[in-house]
């Protein structure tokens, strides 16, 4: 049995727990991944949004001694904006790929290490004192919110391969609906994540060090 519960007696240490090293190599790649496509959409909001644009690009063909209407402009700047966004698809196509190696990797990997073993362990565990009482909600808590962030990264992926295929006649009725929910979906996504980091920062240094740690060495030092 896994030290990090014992559902009998002793203690439960709630993040004492090994990590695989494929779950380690996911883990850090999709975050990276997720970071690098929250950069594309700020770049894609903000500095690249072609109305915001136009003016700037007019003003240095003009310092080049060239002359363009207000529409050869927004074509320009529009141009960059497509490539930001472009590039935004495919790295979702990317995350969509990383969210099948999560469902692959939850049934291939030995059953100790598996997400609904350790809810069912922490499920089981006793607690008899008020440290382990906290420690056992505390655990539950934050894989509840992991389901919540695989639930939102399924919904992000449903709702972003719909956009992406927005040609197909069939997903017509339902485009403007799936860019709302893709919007709002990122947002909490977004929040989860500062959320997951300052927990996991707090932790680090308060209750639990080694967090860090046993996600890169795969158990804590």
């Amino acid at each position: 049995m896994n030290s990090a519960t014992n559902t009998t007696s002793g203690t439960f240490s709630a993040f004492n727990e090994n990590h695989s090293l494929t779950l380690r190599i996911w883990h850090w790649t999709t975050f990276l991944v997720i970071c690098s496509t929250i950069g594309l959409v700020i770049l894609g909001t903000f500095m690249f949004k072609t109305r915001e644009n136009i003016g700037m690009v007019q003003e240095q063909l003009e310092r080049k001694g060239a002359t363009v209407t207000k529409d050869q402009a927004r074509s320009v700047a529009h141009e960059y904006s497509d490539k930001i966004w472009m590039t935004h698809k495919y790295v979702g196509y990317g995350l969509c790929f990383l969210l099948l190696c999560r469902v692959i990797l939850e049934t291939a990997q030995p059953n100790e290490e598996r997400f609904k073993t350790k809810i069912k362990r922490a499920l089981r565990f006793q607690a008899n004192t008020i440290p382990e009482k906290g420690q056992r909600k505390l655990y539950l808590l934050v894989r509840r919110g992991y389901l919540l962030f695989y639930l939102l990264f399924f919904i992000m992926a449903l709702t972003g391969l719909g956009l992406a295929y927005e040609d197909l006649a069939i997903l017509d009725p339902i485009h403007d609906a799936m860019k709302t929910v893709h919007k709002y979906a990122q947002y909490l996504i977004y929040t989860y994540i500062f959320a997951h980091l300052f927990g996991v920062i707090r932790e680090e240094i308060g209750k639990h060090p080694g967090i860090v740690s046993s996600m890169i060495h795969g158990r804590k030092k």
